[in-house]
């Protein structure tokens, strides 16, 4: 991730290289996004909507890894833009290859069901101003723009060619 030279992170430049590296241009779908992310990362996303989380819960998204597939848990939402928006974040996180990162370990008993990568992401989402979270959701928002503009370029091709 980008910082700048007082060590905070260079928002634009880190969206803009990630949105680069992800070589789809300026507009793609939705779909476009999930298929390079796999490729990507060489292995399945699989998005679930958890229909016994609401977004007033606290929890809208989260990403958990397996040793086969990335899960993207969301909350579910009237909106359906509130909903792309949780899951973009989260895909947000892949693209920026937050998961790489070494964390301190938390200890087995605090979540002992729970994967230590996932029990490291589920506590680190208690500060949600943090370099991660803001540059994620920044990423999220132009994965957002890319997909309407997709959508509404779909849209005025099929007013044009039927």
């Amino acid at each position: 991730m980008g910082t700048e030279g007082n060590g905070t992170v260079n928002i634009e430049a880190t969206v803009s290289t990630a949105m680069a590296e992800l070589a789809l241009g300026e507009i793609f779908s939705f779909d476009d996004l999930v298929g390079a992310l796999q490729r990507r990362r060489q292995r399945p996303i699989r998005i679930v909507e958890l229909t016994n989380l609401s977004d007033r819960d606290g929890i809208c998204a989260l990403w958990l890894m397996t040793d086969t597939e990335d899960l993207v848990v969301h909350a579910r939402s009237e909106s359906a833009l509130h909903r792309q928006q949780f899951v973009l974040h989260e895909l947000a996180h892949m693209m920026l290859e937050h998961d790489e990162r070494e964390e301190a370990t938390t200890p087995d008993f605090l979540l002992p069901d729970i994967p230590e990568s996932a029990r490291q992401r589920l506590l680190r989402r208690q500060g949600l101003v943090t370099d991660d979270e803001i540059v994620a959701e920044s990423l999220a928002d132009h994965l957002a723009g890319a997909i309407r503009g997709s959508a509404l370029h779909h849209s005025r091709y099929l007013e044009i060619f039927g």
